[in-house]
């Protein structure tokens, strides 16, 4: 296992381009890193040079206390798992899990043990005589992830590993993966564009946008209370709603006037308003999430000073089977909320859903950045 510090990283191009400004992350021994955001945020750059395949502009990257900035990829005691699988089309399993160990001149009896060991561990004893040709997409990603295995790295290294997949093999091999780290618990970092397998996956998570990581942290904490606009419209599916309006004192705390269509009230928010003195009068940004928005089987658990009724008109649903979504207009933009199956709603009724402000955020329109 091995530590990962990444401090004040920069990566700029010969031609000039920025890729990443700045980038500082720390995490521990066995702990499972994940880099997620959009198409060229920087994420499989940032991967790349923490396996050696980019240089470092400026900045320093250590791996358990050492800086490797100058070694090459092979003394850094890594192993990469890639998106296209990278295998060697005219050898069996077998023989592509044993290449990295033949390399090493590992003992072949030693190889043998290996290749069970590690074959077994991901369900693939019956395809050590196949060619990749003869297997499906998750089995050529289970003998990537076997080659990777076999070497017995401090750290793995994963890029974007699932995406060429379908969306139940993705689900199967994310629990693999999962299920491999807690045996291994081997350090990980892991790129990926997919915020549900950055919340079910990781112990940490840095969540990038344009060479920056917008935020660091544990994945509920991140969920929960997210930076800026950006963080929390990428994380959660579906994403957070956010309610344009002007800040204003209710009592002896403060609201938002909210327009449905049917109904326009201010919803109480659970902030003083010493907090917010700054924002009260001004256009601020409601975040809530979907699951905040819901009807009074599910909202059950909710403190009920912490809910608000509201009437909605109904404009779409969509049944997903434990829950359904409804798609209503709030200030004049689509919203969604969670409600049970057994609520039944249809589209062009008038609903009411209860308003559970006790996670609301606040942000600032003009910064994006959080206010409370």
């Amino acid at each position: 296992m091995a530590s990962l510090s990444i401090r004040d990283v920069y990566k700029t191009y010969p031609n000039g381009v920025e890729v990443l400004k700045g980038v500082d992350i720390d995490i521990e021994d066995g702990q499972f890193l994940i880099l997620v955001g959009g198409s060229g945020c920087g994420k499989s750059t940032l991967l790349n040079m923490i396996a050696g395949l980019e240089t470092v502009t400026r900045g320093e990257i250590r791996i358990e206390d050492k800086v490797v900035n100058d070694l090459s990829p092979k003394d850094r005691d890594i192993a990469m798992v890639f998106q296209s699988y990278a295998l060697y089309p005219s050898m069996t399993v077998r023989e592509n899990i044993a290449f990295g160990l033949n390399i090493r001149k590992v003992p072949q009896n030693e190889q043998k043990e290996i290749i069970g060991r590690v074959s077994e561990m991901l369900q693939m004893s019956h395809l050590l005589d196949r060619k990749p040709g003869q297997l499906s997409g998750g089995q050529r990603q289970r003998v990537a992830m076997g080659r990777a295995l076999a070497r017995d790295p401090k750290m793995f290294l994963f890029d974007e590993p699932l995406s060429n997949l379908d969306a139940k093999l993705r689900i199967e091999l994310r629990s693999e993966i999962k299920l491999l780290h807690q045996r291994l618990g081997t350090t990980i970092v892991y790129v990926t564009h997919d915020q549900i397998e950055a919340m079910t996956l990781g112990d940490r998570i840095a969540v990038m946008k344009d060479g920056v990581v917008q935020q660091f942290g544990a994945p509920q904490d991140i969920y929960n209370s997210p930076s800026n606009l950006f963080v929390a419209g990428f994380i959660g599916a579906p994403s957070m709603n956010f309610v344009k309006g002007t800040l204003v004192e209710a009592g002896s705390g403060v609201g938002l006037t909210i327009d449905t269509g049917v109904q326009k009230t201010v919803l109480n928010l659970p902030f003083s308003a010493n907090a917010v003195r700054a924002s009260i009068g001004k256009d601020v940004i409601l975040g809530l999430r979907p699951e905040r928005i819901t009807d009074d089987r599910s909202a059950h658990n909710v403190a009920d000073a912490q809910l608000q009724s509201v009437q909605v008109k109904v404009d779409v649903i969509e049944p997903t089977g434990p829950d359904t979504l409804v798609f209503f207009k709030l200030n004049g933009a689509r919203a969604i909320s969670r409600v049970h199956p057994s609520s039944n709603p249809h589209a062009h009724e008038t609903l009411a859903l209860l308003f559970d402000v006790s996670k609301a955020v606040l942000f600032d329109p003009t910064t994006e950045a959080r206010i409370a």
